[in-house]
């Protein structure tokens, strides 16, 4: 019975508004198009929570909010091997090539640290030596997968060269060399000396900016690398030579005659120098952030190459975590939850592989200063593995 009240109010209605002017002609073909532009309808013609998905996906092929399937670690699987970006000049201590035909040093070993992450094997890398023009092109074109050719990290490269840098391994400064028999000892006793230095780095534009903010005059002498520049100090045709003080110490040990020769006490700028990968993938960066980060955190535990086996049986939470033994951390960043354990095997901590290139037992002796553990008043701190 109301559904014939109704309908009888509905015509009812329908012919008031007809007589009043209140609703249009409508043919008969317009007539059916009606329904879809009424307010019963527009509910679920687009409903918001159905339009967030496409929102999200969008910024992949951009500045991806996250990764898409088939990223930078699968195609790294799939192919076998990480393809690294080094020195293609021998620097003692970070990167060079053995008798044997080995690649040795600081900067190769954090290349080895990623493949053990990655491959459990520390040798599935192909190297790619690079030049300081070319480092940074072949990174932005997928020449290599990650860069770690003592590159200093700033902030024009971060935001110019559409590249990620990841934590700072080393932390360096730029320094001056010079002939003991010079009678120089600071920069302002420099003043109109001819300066060799490698073009297309930080390095010389920080020496000119060093010598206008003190007044000082000096004729730069460039090179195209590393080996020109520094083999023209040696032969004189400069007054000093100057790079990151790592580099000097590394440089020193090739000179003809290295006791001839002495490395000034200033220093010139902040060098932090670490891994680099290409934006776009933010699964990738993190992995090899937190591949660095593992090295620090291993020697805050002191968990090292030789006695890493025994903190598997841990019964300290943070460890536990840390080593993989529990939890699914590391499936987020695309790596095996060992990835950890493996990086320790292969390569050892921070301390393991900063002693074995430039430590104590090497050429260069070199103090670790900044680049000890926070806990130890360095700069070196690891976020916590949770």
């Amino acid at each position: 019975m109301r559904k014939h009240i109704t309908l009888v109010l509905a015509g009812l209605l329908s012919l008031i508004l007809a007589a009043c002017g209140g609703q249009a002609q409508q043919s008969p073909t317009t007539a059916p198009a009606q329904p879809a532009t009424t307010a019963p309808e527009q509910p679920t013609a687009a409903p918001a929570p159905t339009a967030a998905p496409a929102a999200t996906a969008a910024p992949a092929g951009g500045t991806p909010a996250q990764p898409a399937a088939g990223g930078q670690i699968e195609r790294i699987l799939a192919r076998g091997t990480l393809i690294c970006g080094v020195n293609n000049n021998p620097l003692p201590g970070f990167a060079t090539v053995d008798t044997a035909g080995v690649r040795r040093g600081f900067d190769v070993d954090f290349c080895r640290a990623i493949a053990a992450a990655l491959f459990d094997d520390p040798d599935k890398v192909e190297y790619r030596p690079l030049s300081a023009q070319e480092r940074f092109t072949a990174l932005q074109t997928g020449e290599i997968d990650v860069l770690i050719r003592n590159s200093t990290w700033t902030l024009g490269r971060d935001g110019n060269l559409g590249l990620d840098w990841a934590p700072t391994t080393f932390y360096d400064g730029q320094g001056m060399m010079v002939r003991k028999d010079s009678g120089i000892e600071t920069l302002e006793d420099m003043d109109g000396a001819t300066i060799c230095v490698q073009t297309g780095t930080t390095t010389e534009l920080n020496l000119a900016d060093q010598f206008r903010a003190r007044g000082l005059t000096f004729t730069p002498v460039v090179f195209p690398d590393g080996d020109s520049t520094r083999a023209a100090y040696d032969a004189g045709q400069c007054d000093g030579f100057t790079t990151d003080k790592s580099g000097l110490i590394s440089s020193l040990t090739l000179l003809s005659n290295p006791a001839d020769h002495k490395i000034l006490e200033v220093t010139m700028s902040k060098e932090p120098l670490g891994p680099a990968v290409r934006q776009g993938d933010a699964q990738w960066f993190d992995a090899v952030r937190w591949i660095v980060f593992a090295t620090f955190q291993a020697e805050e535990y002191g968990i090292t190459s030789q006695n890493v086996n025994d903190f598997l049986s841990s019964d300290v939470p943070e460890i536990r975590r840390f080593l993989g033994i529990e939890g699914d951390l590391a499936k987020g960043i695309g790596l095996s939850n060992d990835f950890a354990v493996r990086i320790i095997r292969h390569v050892g901590n921070y301390a393991e592989i900063y002693d074995r290139n430039l430590g104590p037992d090497t050429p260069f002796n070199l103090p670790r200063g900044l680049n000890a553990l926070y806990t130890e008043g360095g700069l070196l701190y690891s976020p916590p593995f949770r």
